[in-house]
């Protein structure tokens, strides 16, 4: 039991560290890099970055995030050793920040650039990216904070329960 709870451990710290890893990349670099396009650059970019990201890795690691670590919690809690629980809890919590913010907020705001269709037939470039581009900012922040703060109580979590042997 103690191998499994820390296989679920390590996959969950592994898909939350690559979700953590992309959306803080998307914060400090991609955003930013972004950032000095015109208005039909930002849009051709964003939607080739919505089209590229959809594939098997992205959504291993972004489901496995919130899958992982709940079957990491589970695991924990129903072995009687739940040292490492409140931290794998914490951790899932904050997950979910993320799943969730990403499912509600962000993916619906790539789903208004994609319908906008070929960036040079868009009528207001300016306007489309002006309606988008701060918010989804501002959201990929909270998922990208969320998503490192989950691998930190998910990095404890692993220590608790190596403690706990």
């Amino acid at each position: 039991m103690r191998l499994l709870q820390l296989l679920a451990l390590l996959a969950s710290v592994l898909s939350v560290g690559l979700m953590a890893g992309l959306f803080t990349g998307f914060s400090y670099a991609v955003m930013p890099g972004l950032k000095v396009l015109d208005d039909r650059g930002w849009i051709t970019a964003m939607q080739q970055i919505n089209k590229v990201i959809l594939n098997g890795w992205f959504m291993t690691a972004f489901l496995g995030s919130v899958l992982f670590t709940g079957a990491a919690l589970a695991l924990n809690w129903f072995s009687g050793d739940r040292a490492a629980s409140l931290w794998i809890l914490l951790a899932l919590v904050l997950a979910l920040v993320m799943f969730i913010g990403t499912i509600a907020v962000n993916v619906p705001m790539n789903d208004r650039l994609e319908a906008a269709g070929d960036p040079a037939a868009i009528g207001d470039p300016a306007a489309l990216r002006a309606s988008i581009e701060s918010r989804w900012i501002a959201w990929n922040t909270v998922r990208g904070v969320a998503a490192l703060c989950s691998l930190l109580a998910l990095a404890w979590a692993l220590v608790v329960h190596g403690r706990s042997s």
